[in-house]
């Protein structure tokens, strides 16, 4: 899949790769400098590997309600939350926000399973009057992060995003294109996602680039970003988990899961490993010794040979310079502090954000 902007990255001599089964840029040709702007000014991103569900009808809340692992029943006009769909044996099919919007919610997760997404969902759509329409053609997403992401977005859209709650949205105009600006604060710092109809992207990004520059900042691709999320510890979809984990083994119990909304596709399961307290094998940060950067599935060792688990992303970051990454290891070896092996060196257990 080509992201809309690709005219606009071939022109800029950005270096493209495949990320979430998408064309997108690796870097602008500074990874270093991209990772910065996203840490100490503005970072310009482009989050078109989506696909965007379109769900109408009175019986649209019970219906998300009942096949995602958190609570859409009390998400009021104007909010969103983040969910999974699990399979009956609670495995990760899919990751999705979901927002209230006036008439209708929207889904937005991953255009890679976008087909296999819509059988799943068009599945339980048995007695409900509901009806799926897959808008993903439709629209686009530019970010911005950083310190001085905010203040771009007040400055071109009016919208102050200090009093709104994480993944709200408000509707707003920059620069007569119409867009829907959805807080999110990667780090922990407010930045914002504007979504747009698609054929906007390329005007908007040029609008937003140009504000960035002056804020000091500049674009990010994604090997910067891929660096910026394992520092902030958050785990990517298809990357750092996906159908071979469950929710608690890939550390997501405790942001992706209500356990007072009722019955889900899954529950069953999540109340079992909740009740048991543990799981064998979980998903933990990696620091890894030396400048070589492990390829996913590399394999991780205890000190005398025996198989600990598996690196499923790694990436170097800069401020300071090092090579972390995420993965899956053994329980006996989830401790903060354990050194691991791996062909390239060795690999220590850290606490994530």
């Amino acid at each position: 899949m080509l992201s809309p902007l690709a005219d606009v990255y071939a022109s800029a001599g950005a270096r493209m790769g495949v990320w979430f089964g998408c064309s997108l840029p690796n870097d602008f040709g500074d990874p270093a400098a991209e990772y910065r702007f996203g840490n100490q000014t503005v970072a310009l991103e482009d989050k078109n590997y989506r696909t965007y569900l379109k769900f109408t009808g009175p019986d649209r809340v019970r219906y998300l309600n009942a096949i995602l692992t958190n609570n859409i029943k009390d998400v009021a006009a104007g909010q969103g939350t983040i969910s999974l769909l699990l399979n009956p044996q609670g495995h990760i099919l899919a990751e999705l926000e979901t927002y209230a919007l006036a008439d209708h919610h929207l889904c937005v997760s991953y255009a890679m399973i976008r087909e296999q997404l819509i059988q799943w969902l068009d599945k339980y759509i048995i007695m409900d009057d509901v009806t799926l329409t897959d808008e993903t053609d439709r629209w686009g997403t530019l970010a911005l992060e950083g310190p001085k992401a905010a203040a771009i977005v007040k400055q071109l859209a009016n919208v102050d995003l200090q009093p709104v709650d994480e993944l709200a949205s408000v509707e707003s105009v920059v620069n007569a294109i119409p867009c829907r600006i959805v807080k999110r604060s990667p780090g922990g710092v407010a930045g914002a996602e504007l979504v747009v109809e698609r054929a906007q992207l390329p005007a908007l990004w040029q609008i937003l680039l140009e504000a960035v520059r002056k804020h000091g900042g500049g674009p990010a691709g994604y090997t910067a970003l891929s660096g910026q999320r394992l520092s902030q510890g958050v785990a990517w979809f298809g990357y750092d988990f996906g159908e071979k984990q469950i929710p608690h083994e890939a550390g997501l119990e405790n942001t992706h899961i209500s356990y007072t909304k009722g019955c889900y596709t899954g529950q069953e399961i999540v109340e079992r490993v909740r009740s048991r307290g543990h799981v064998n094998r979980r998903r933990v940060g990696l620091l890894f010794s030396g400048d070589a950067v492990p390829e996913a599935g590399a394999p991780l060792t205890t000190a005398d040979g025996k198989e600990a688990g598996y690196v499923t992303r790694a990436a170097r970051v800069w401020d300071p310079p090092r090579v972390i990454g995420m993965g899956y290891v053994r329980k006996e070896a989830e401790a903060p502090g354990a050194t691991l092996h791996w062909p390239g060196g060795t690999a220590t257990v850290i606490r994530l954000p």
